[in-house]
């Protein structure tokens, strides 16, 4: 098959169809509930604090550097495979066909996010910062570009570089980036040429270099290889995905914990339970993620009622994708050789989520103590975390 756009069509199918076979698990009702009440939370605090922001709040500096971040964040998706690298090379001088398209993909799948936060920023950006529709618009226009820019720069230079050093381009990109978004905001045009003009420079740069090697296959495959990992290993927090790998990690630290299941018999699948969660790095960091989110967002959020509905939401969030992933594992355990109650592992999975949301209603007790503020309100927040956690293990039909 010489026609790599055919070939790029095929896979562009399947990789759609990937998409779509495990997003329909990721956005169930109880995600979905857990969406609105976040961006509901979100969306009312943004709001109460748009009216008494101050006047010299920084809103330019803010926001170009959030922007300058999203837009910085260019990896290309190529939708390689292993075998590219033997059956692509006797037609490397006809890969920048396939290699566009690929381009084209990257930039229309990651432009909305920048895009998405910039609408988000425009009532910060009128209201404190006193910007018009005209120079919205102009940001608007100027962050498609800087996108284009960012995603063909980043291609060029890992092209050029075998990818190595790919987070000190990033940095670079992101402080160029950075500087033409203020600078345009605060309207120093003058410095907004001379930055857009070392842009340019710096483009031409990784271009040339990208003429004077062959193609790294190895690279871009490996990239491709390890963004759709990614998104299994998020996908496997929802559903089973037969071939995904996740990566262990001893934990020496929190033997301790283990201490909550006595050596008896009947404490095997708790203990087993125990270990797979402290032991397995997706289970694991999967909650001190969403602990971290919500002892942040009940820290800054100055409204108790939204902060109660937002860690609410991440405590219902937690629950839910934990134990349905230490519920649905099918792989052999010694522990099946064994006569054991049928329930133990239901019984043993609903105790440990106890004890660890238990941790998270403590951690959020904490920030409410360190706020100082001794109200009522404030510690309703720890005491919903840990009844929302227990409604969901109670009503959760599995």
């Amino acid at each position: 098959m010489n026609n790599l756009r055919e070939i790029w069509g095929k896979r562009f199918v399947y990789y759609i169809n990937e998409l779509q076979k495990y997003l329909k698990y990721i956005f169930t009702g109880h995600i979905a509930i857990v969406i609105v009440f976040v961006l509901g939370a979100g969306g009312y605090t943004y709001s109460e604090w748009l009216n008494t922001a101050p006047k010299d709040f920084p809103a330019f500096l803010v926001v170009a550097f959030i922007l300058s971040i999203l837009l910085a964040m260019s990896t290309p998706a190529t939708l390689m495979k292993h075998a590219d690298s033997v059956y692509f090379l006797p037609l490397e001088t006809k890969l920048k066909e396939y290699l566009k398209l690929a381009l084209r993909w990257t930039y229309f799948s990651s432009i909305f996010l920048s895009l998405a936060i910039f609408v988000v920023t425009i009532p910060l950006l009128t209201k404190v910062a006193g910007a018009t529709k005209e120079e919205i618009l102009s940001f608007f226009v100027f962050i498609l570009v800087m996108k284009y820019w960012s995603i063909h720069t980043e291609f060029n230079y890992r092209f050029a570089s075998n990818g190595k050093s790919v987070w000190m381009d990033r940095f670079i990109r992101f402080l160029l980036l950075f500087a033409a978004l203020y600078f345009l905001m605060s309207g120093n045009y003058l410095f907004l040429i001379a930055i857009v003009v070392i842009q340019l420079i710096y483009t031409i740069v990784w271009q040339r270099k990208k003429s004077e090697v062959p193609f790294p296959f190895d690279h871009f495959i490996e990239v491709e290889q390890s963004r759709m990992m990614r998104f299994y290993r998020f996908a496997n927090y929802f559903t089973d995905v037969p071939h995904i790998r996740g990566m262990t990690k001893r934990r020496k630290w929190l033997d301790v914990i283990y201490n909550i299941a006595p050596y008896v018999q009947k404490n095997s699948q708790l203990y087993l339970v125990m270990r797979t969660f402290i032991r397995t790095n997706d289970y694991f960091y999967l909650w001190v993620r969403l602990t971290a989110i919500s002892v942040i967002g009940v820290y800054f959020i100055p409204f108790p009622i939204v902060a109660v509905i937002f860690s609410s939401a991440l405590a219902f969030a937690t629950v839910v994708q934990l134990r349905h992933a230490l519920l649905s594992g099918h792989e052999f355990r010694m522990d099946q050789l064994f006569p054991v109650d049928p329930n133990a592992r239901k019984w043993a999975v609903n105790k440990l989520m106890r004890v660890i949301q238990f941790v998270q209603a403590v951690l959020v007790l904490i920030v409410v103590l360190v706020q100082g503020e001794f109200t009522l309100q404030l510690f309703f927040i720890p005491l919903a975390v840990y009844i929302v956690s227990e409604l969901t293990i109670r009503m959760s039909k599995k």
